[in-house]
């Protein structure tokens, strides 16, 4: 099952569950506006992560972030889709 890390501040995070909730696909879905162990989890991720790099580099926090199974990172929800 997918785990999204992200807020629903976020326009981005809104559509992604949008998305995916319209195409069928089970997720899990870690708000860190709710839960400071969420943002926690996604601090520990995006800091060793080289996907990360150019979004930090503009300012960016790389949200929604997409964590499948096998623990591949995405920012792209549509490739789930």
């Amino acid at each position: 099952m997918l785990k999204i890390y992200g807020s629903m501040l976020c326009k981005d995070c809104v559509q992604c569950r949008e998305d995916l909730d319209k195409a069928g696909i089970t997720y899990t879905y870690l708000d860190f506006s709710e839960d400071l162990i969420h943002l926690k989890e996604f601090l520990a991720l995006r800091d060793k992560s080289p996907l990360f790099g150019g979004v930090k580099e503009n300012g960016g926090i790389g949200i929604p972030c997409i964590v499948d199974d096998e623990g591949n990172i995405s920012l792209n929800w549509n490739s789930y889709i």
